[in-house]
């Protein structure tokens, strides 16, 4: 009685799989067109402003992400991973950012760069007036990362299910008769 119940477990196990998978090479194929379309992009930028002015010489000194990717486990026991804004503020950090009154009169001190609130955007560092085509790889390479967190967290599910099949087959076969 209970090899029935393991083969429908099976079947829609199966079904599952291979719904999963479809999905896996969709979203691979869009990650790929999307990392085309953001070099691409860039090599248009980097045409319009001209080779130097687009390149790791123009980066800001201090750089702080714009994004963090979260991971989490399901009740399944598979994670699964997200991406997340860095400036999206956590419940620690809401209040006042000084302790203390600033001191209107008296000898000026040179402030020490406070760390900003929210990250600035990695287009300031080419310049104010960008052309499109860096905003629009930016754009793709945002896409991109979204994709690949989609994908991590599709490919633990994958994984995660074919574990789940070998254990079901193993049980099959050692419910068959004459299985030694």
């Amino acid at each position: 009685m209970a090899a029935p119940n393991l083969r429908v477990e099976l079947d829609s196990l199966l079904l599952q799989l291979l719904r999963d998978l479809e999905e896996l090479e969709v979203k691979r194929g869009a990650l790929n067109a999307r990392v085309e379309e953001g070099w691409l992009s860039l090599a248009k930028a980097r045409y319009a402003m001209g080779a130097k002015s687009v390149g790791p010489l123009q980066y800001a000194s201090r750089m702080e992400p714009q994004v963090c990717v979260c991971a989490s486990e399901t009740q399944n026991g598979f994670q699964t991973f997200r991406v997340v804004r860095a400036d999206a503020q956590t419940p620690e950090e809401v209040g006042p950012r000084e302790s203390a009154l600033r001191r209107r009169k008296g000898p000026t001190k040179t402030p020490e760069p406070e760390p900003s609130g929210a990250p600035q955007d990695p287009l300031n560092w080419f310049g104010i007036l960008v052309p499109h085509s860096l905003r629009q790889a930016q754009a793709s390479f945002r896409d991109g990362l979204q994709l690949a967190a989609d994908i991590a967290s599709l490919q633990t599910r994958i994984n995660w299910g074919r574990s789940q099949l070998r254990g079901i087959q193993e049980k099959l076969k050692q419910l068959e008769p004459g299985a030694a």
